[in-house]
């Protein structure tokens, strides 16, 4: 009996030694390191498919997607001893140490608002599993909301820039909430958002025989964009000559001014004539004026030369 009482003891002994020298796994410390990194936004109901798509990744690379299974069994708490006696599994306290790490990491990438209905839980499996349950459910109400405000999308008075880069902006969304649209379906929304003044240009897209990319369609509609307010511009111009040229004045304005000043010069200067040899001579005139001297008659100098006395 004393034999068998040591043999328990030392058994014991041993399974403590293997648990108080057991260390966290390289990777799993880079897991704990690096998950706010690369999951750097708090998982919400608008974010869900891209977080999950990260930290997916991130487990999987590292070999922890058995964890966040839930059919994958967990390992026995005790085991028995050949001598009949039960001792700590260390597989399970293995499991416990990178179970626990993962689930505290995951937690810790949720935002408040999602974070009561995981809290209480108790294992990785069963938080990724609610959180796939519960989000995944407004993942898809999400989805159609964004469809259904890409269809009724309309161009109205934005640019085309601004209305593409809404467009855009649209189908990321759908995207990031885990749906995929096709091509086709992308550049019909985008053809039904645009207004009248784009009808040829609308046919001429739904009738060509091969299919076109969609960066090739949104540079053939800025092109498009161009093109219409030149012509917008042309018809202003016959219509209504006083507005095309309201338009374009200021242009050269200074050199008209200058043309004008020198038309009225010419004019004044034409219209100026000598009185004295009656030509229309402007320089001739005033060189006249100021040589010519002053005809005093005779009779008049003995008086403007000497004053009458009184």
């Amino acid at each position: 009996m004393a034999t068998s009482s040591t043999g328990s003891q030392t058994t014991e002994n041993q399974d403590t030694e293997t648990l108080d020298t057991y260390n966290i796994p390289g990777s799993l410390k880079f897991v704990i390191s690096n998950i706010k990194i690369i999951a750097n936004n708090p998982l919400s109901s608008d974010n869900y498919t891209i977080w999950r798509s990260q930290v997916l990744k991130l487990l999987t690379a590292n070999g922890f997607l058995p964890y966040i299974q839930t059919s994958t069994p967990i390992p026995d708490r005790l085991k028995i001893q050949p001598d009949g006696t039960t001792a700590t599994n260390p597989k399970y306290s293995e499991w416990v140490l990178i179970d626990q790490n993962l689930a505290a990491d995951i937690c810790s990438t949720v935002s408040p608002a999602i974070l009561p209905y995981v809290i209480n839980l108790t294992t990785t499996a069963t938080i990724w599993s609610t959180l796939e349950r519960r989000l995944q459910s407004s993942n898809r109400s999400r989805v159609i909301q964004l469809k259904n405000e890409l269809h009724n999308l309309q161009m109205k008075n934005d640019t085309m820039s601004q209305y593409l880069t809404t467009v855009k902006s649209i189908v990321d969304n759908i995207a990031a909430a885990g749906s995929v649209l096709d091509q086709e379906d992308i550049i019909l929304y985008t053809l039904n958002g645009l207004p009248a003044s784009y009808n040829a240009f609308k046919t001429l897209i739904r009738t060509m025989l091969h299919p076109i990319d969609l960066d090739d369609l949104y540079s053939l509609l800025i092109s498009e964009e161009i093109n219409i307010q030149a012509d917008s511009v042309r018809q202003i111009s016959v219509s209504d000559p006083s507005l095309a040229l309201y338009a374009n004045r200021g242009k050269g304005r200074r050199g008209r001014d200058r043309s004008t000043n020198q038309q009225n010069r010419s004019t004044n200067s034409n219209s100026l004539q000598c009185q004295i040899c009656n030509k229309g001579d402007t320089q001739h005139t005033i060189v006249g004026i100021v040589s010519i001297q002053p005809i005093i008659p005779q009779i008049l100098n003995p008086i403007l030369h000497h004053p009458i006395e009184r």
